[in-house]
C-alpha cells in the first residue's frame, strides 16, 4: 500500500490542482496533527481515498468556515485511543497531542498518556488472537520518549509510546510535532522491530505487510 502522511505543515504541492497528479496512487492518507479540517478534507475530496487521523497540540476544537462549525475533517476516522482495522486488514491505532506543557487543549501529562495507553492494550491483545499480531500502525502526534523528542518541556516524548512500542511492536510508528524542515521533512529510527518515523509536511511511505 502507497501512504500519504502529512503533519504539521500545509505543503502547496498538496494544497493545489496537481494533487491529484501527484498523489494519485495513494491509497491512504494519515495525518499526524496540526492541520486545519479544510486541508485534510481538500485531500481526502481530491484523492478518494480514507483518512486517518490524529490532533496536534495546536490544534482546534471546532473550526468556522463557509459552511458553518467544523469539529472534525468529514471523511476522516478519528484514531484518538481506539484501534481501527483497514480493509485491506491493516490495524491502526493512535492517541492525539503532546505532553502538557501549559494549559491548552490535547496536552496531557505523562500520567495521563500512560492511561491513555492502557485503555487500548484489551484491544490489542484481541488483534493478536483474531489477527495473530497486536498492531501494524501506530499513529500519534508526540514522539515515543528519547526518541526523536527535544529537551524543551513541549517537545518532551511520551514514556508511554516508547513502551508500546516496544511491547506490540507496531511496524511504524508515524509522529510529527518535532519540527524537520521541508529540505529534510522526514527522520527514521529502528526500534526493536519498528520503524519511528518523524514527518514535517508530508512523506510518501509503500507498506508492504504480510497480512493473513
Amino acid at each position: 500500500m502507497k501512504l500519504l502522511i502529512v503533519s504539521d505543515q500545509e505543503v502547496d504541492l498538496i494544497y493545489s490542482p496537481v494533487i491529484k497528479s501527484q498523489f494519485g496512487d495513494c491509497d491512504m492518507v494519515i495525518s499526524c496533527g496540526d492541520l486545519s479540517y479544510y486541508y485534510l478534507e481538500y485531500i481526502v475530496s481530491s484523492l478518494d481515498v480514507p483518512l486517518y487521523y490524529v490532533r496536534g497540540n495546536h490544534a482546534f476544537a471546532v473550526e468556522y468556515g463557509c459552511a458553518g462549525e467544523c469539529n472534525a475533517p468529514l471523511g476522516g476516522v478519528n484514531l484518538h485511543q481506539d484501534c481501527v482495522r483497514h480493509e485491506s486488514g491493516l490495524l491502526l491505532s493512535g492517541i492525539e497531542g503532546s505532553v502538557r506543557y501549559n494549559q491548552g487543549p490535547y496536552q496531557y501529562t505523562q500520567s495521563e498518556m500512560w492511561w491513555m495507553v492502557w485503555r487500548l492494550v484489551p484491544r490489542f491483545l484481541y488483534n493478536r488472537l483474531r489477527y495473530g499480531r497486536y498492531l501494524d500502525i501506530f499513529v500519534t502526534h508526540a514522539p515515543p520518549w528519547k526518541i526523536h523528542d527535544c529537551e524543551d518541556l513541549p517537545h518532551h516524548g511520551i514514556k508511554a509510546f516508547r513502551w508500546l512500542i516496544k511491547v506490540f511492536r507496531p511496524s511504524f510508528h508515524l509522529h510529527g510535532h518535532t519540527h524537520l524542515s521541508l529540505q529534510n521533512p522526514v527522520a527514521f529510527t529502528t526500534f526493536g522491530t519498528t520503524q519511528v518515523v518523524n514527518v514535517y509536511g508530508y512523506y510518501r511511505l509503500d507498506v508492504s505487510l504480510q497480512l493473513p
